[in-house]
């Protein structure tokens, strides 16, 4: 048996984006065993949250709550944990491997990889945004950390880019996003008495301004007026149906918490529909599989959208976006960082216009998306190949 740790997962984090990205993982690495006949058990260290995603068919070996406190402290029980592991994928939530968030979370970042390289582990950067890393001193640490790991996955060409620009080049990869193999039921579209169904995505992390309160992204918009503006524009459209839908769903973290801000916004436009809240993040996906046109200012419910074939405008706050869909040759994408209210409405208004010629283009970077994933999943079955055969030998 091996086993294998998942670092910077979680299976029970509240933000669902992050609960995909591990929910896909445990689905390309277990297929892969299966097909190697390899039984694999894991652990899983991350963040917290309320729900647990897990199934009796994975086989879980523990799970490890990571905080900066627990850290600092002692308490993480990380080198431990990291000697019981023949592997560690760390797939660092995604877009967390970064200063832009603030340096106590770049802290835990660095110094979870730097206890794996200390008790000499193999260590796999998933693919995720990487960077961007703004100080000299976070650019050192995350370059020591990099140089050192075994594979290092850029999940976009510009994340790719960077890696290079930084002297990075000799164990790194592009691929893209994991949750594109996220599991999901796919259900014949409905129509609401004969209605398009539009599923709009509220960030509630934009729409109170970060963290930070103020704006903390650099938007270029004011995000809760582009929502509301949005919202009527797309309320008055004919014969159309907006559903209101979350993708972060948090009781104790409401700066976060997409589901509040709907509820919010459901109050002044009665004839939307408040989705309830998902259990999973393979639930979520299956959602909004049924939306005839998305938009999304969360990235992974956007994910979801454009791997079940569902045309998309993601609302972009941070390169991790632009890099991604870029990548997948997909255009309609609006960036907050840059655009004015009415060029994003411009965009979202044409886009619907022209949900067919987008959904084309979905199509075609569905199978662009699969092709790059392949890179990584042929290194996971050389990986654990190679890794079995030592551990048999010894």
């Amino acid at each position: 048996m091996l086993t294998i740790g998942l670092l910077w997962h979680s299976a029970s984090s509240d933000n669902l984006g992050v609960a995909a990205l591990t929910m896909s993982q445990l689905n390309i690495i277990g297929s892969i065993a299966e097909k190697l006949k390899i039984e694999v058990s894991y652990y899983i260290i991350g963040t917290s949250g309320g729900q647990c995603y897990l199934n009796n068919e994975i086989k879980i070996a523990g799970i490890r709550h990571l905080t900066f406190k627990r850290l600092i402290m002692g308490k993480s029980q990380l080198s431990n944990t990291f000697n019981k592991c023949d592997v560690i994928f760390d797939i660092g939530e995604g877009d967390s491997f970064t200063d832009i968030y603030g340096y106590k979370r770049f802290f835990l970042q660095v110094a979870s990889k730097m206890i794996v390289l200390f008790n000499n582990k193999p260590l796999i950067l998933s693919p995720q945004t990487i960077g961007p890393f703004d100080s000299f001193f976070t650019r050192l640490l995350s370059k020591i950390v990099m140089k050192r790991a075994k594979r290092v996955f850029a999940r976009d060409g510009l994340s790719l880019e960077y890696l290079q620009k930084n002297g990075i080049n000799k164990n790194i990869d592009e691929a893209i996003d994991v949750a594109f193999r996220l599991p999901y039921i796919r259900e014949e579209k409905s129509t609401f008495s004969g209605k398009v169904k539009i599923g709009l995505n509220v960030s509630g992390l934009l729409y109170n301004g970060g963290y930070s309160s103020n704006n903390m992204f650099g938007l270029s918009v004011n995000y809760a007026d582009l929502t509301y503006k949005m919202l009527t524009e797309l309320s008055q459209l004919k014969d159309t149906q907006v559903y209101l839908i979350s993708h972060v769903i948090s009781d104790v973290s409401p700066i976060e918490d997409d589901f509040s801000v709907c509820n919010q916004l459901h109050l002044p436009f009665p004839n939307s529909i408040l989705v309830g809240k998902f259990v999973s993040p393979s639930d979520a996906k299956s959602f909004i599989s049924t939306m005839d046109f998305f938009v999304g200012a969360r990235m992974h419910a956007c994910i979801a959208a454009f791997s079940s074939g569902v045309p998309v405008v993601p609302l972009s706050y941070s390169r991790k976006f632009n890099g991604l869909f870029a990548s997948l040759g997909y255009n309609y994408l609006g960036d907050c960082k840059k655009d004015s209210i009415d060029d994003l409405l411009s965009l979202v208004l044409h886009s619907f216009a022209n949900r067919e010629r987008l959904r084309q283009d979905v199509k075609h970077g569905n199978l662009t998306a699969l092709n790059k994933l392949s890179c990584y999943e042929n290194f996971i079955e050389q990986l654990l190949v190679e890794t079995y055969a030592k551990k048999t030998i010894n």
